[in-house]
């Protein structure tokens, strides 16, 4: 009867670790609870477990899922989809022009572009709490934010010049095993609109003020601010149909269990 139970128990265990396949290309992200930073009030947020992928999605990745789905191309996509600057450093529907990298991450991208792309893939965007939950990380610590060096590390990515064509990979991944979170582009969320940046949000105008015009050197809190207050700022300016020479995207994919 022991023995019989032990099959059982087995069984069921070895059940439970085959259920969840990690899809090409992500990597499995434990989900938790958190604090998030500016622009939302001060609240912890749950985050379920989930897959995000491992790079930004690439122009080489995009052009294959151009030819697949034609009406995403630049001449056929609808203008309610899109700006003028959508894929405007392609030299055709289906070709990158020959100064692009194919593995530099796409960009000139609009929100409903990336969304379709995502979900072509059984994917979707990642949310805003997702997006950052992740990139609070740095190589060792799942929540880096409280370190001086890893907020100086941001905000000096975010000033480099040309950013978006640089190939994907090549800045260190982080604890999860995720790349380019920083350093290369802005990337799209799935709710990029939902925190609007108010005198309202947790942080106040006077707060933001200190922040931009104060004399005093700068404290590993408010350097944290500071890169966060950017992402806020970017995503508060954007509309879906824009596309940007330094905005991409990736996807995420929720775990069934």
């Amino acid at each position: 009867m022991k023995n019989l139970a032990f099959r059982l128990l087995f069984v069921l265990l070895v059940i439970q670790t085959c259920a969840f396949s990690q899809s090409k290309g992500m990597v499995y992200i434990e989900g938790s609870r958190y604090i998030p930073l500016y622009g939302r009030d001060s609240t912890v947020v749950e985050v379920k477990d989930f897959e995000i992928d491992v790079y930004p999605v690439t122009n080489g990745e995009y052009e294959k899922f151009v030819l697949e789905h034609p009406k995403w191309q630049k001449s056929k996509i609808l203008k309610l989809f899109s700006d003028k600057s959508y894929l405007a450093n392609w030299k055709s529907d289906i070709e990158l022009k020959d100064s692009e990298n194919p593995n530099s991450p796409v960009t000139y991208i609009s929100w409903y572009a990336a969304k379709a792309y995502c979900e072509c893939q059984d994917k979707r965007l990642p949310t805003i709490d997702e997006w950052e939950y992740v990139a609070m990380a740095d190589e060792t610590t799942k929540d880096a934010r409280v370190k001086p060096e890893f907020n100086k590390q941001i905000l000096s990515w975010y000033e480099a010049p040309h950013s978006n064509e640089n190939t994907i990979g090549l800045h260190p991944k982080n604890v999860w095993g995720v790349y380019d979170l920083h350093g290369l582009v802005w990337e799209w969320t799935l709710d990029f609109n939902s925190v609007l940046i108010t005198g309202e949000s947790r942080k106040d105008v006077d707060k933001d003020s200190n922040l931009f015009c104060g004399s005093a050197a700068l404290n590993a809190t408010d350097l944290m601010n500071y890169a966060a207050f950017m992402r806020y700022a970017i995503r508060g300016s954007l509309k879906a149909k824009y596309s940007m020479k330094n905005l991409g995207f990736r996807c995420v994919k929720p775990i069934k269990k």
